[in-house]
């Protein structure tokens, strides 16, 4: 899986700290990846971040929080779009899509 460094995001360092402590808040022990043009390095001013919630305890079962934290980060002042998928819920060809080029946003606690 190539995980790519926290500095490939195409995302301001400010948004990025509002981004983490809002995950952190909501999703303490969910392991976040961010994945698509923001990491490819193919975004644009306009581009969303697309970001996808994994349980690190079994990766079947889908996330807890998830309303809540997308209810977060609309009412936040992030200037993008974001689009937040659960993996649990995503068809397996597009699990690998995102394999191939991620990066992690948060580790996810242990409960």
């Amino acid at each position: 899986m190539p995980k790519h460094e926290i500095a490939k995001l195409d995302i301001a360092s400010r948004h990025l700290a509002v981004l983490r402590q809002l995950l952190a808040q909501h999703v303490p022990h969910t392991q976040v990846w961010a994945y698509g043009s923001r990491v490819t390095g193919t975004s644009h001013e306009g581009s969303d971040l697309d970001l996808v919630l994994r349980n690190p305890a079994n990766l079947s079962l889908e996330t807890d929080a998830r309303s809540e934290l997308q209810e977060a980060l609309r009412e936040s002042n992030l200037p993008m779009l974001i689009d937040l998928h659960d993996w649990a819920r995503l068809p397996e060809e597009f699990r690998r899509t995102i394999e191939y080029a991620y990066v992690e946003l948060q580790a996810g606690k242990q409960a």
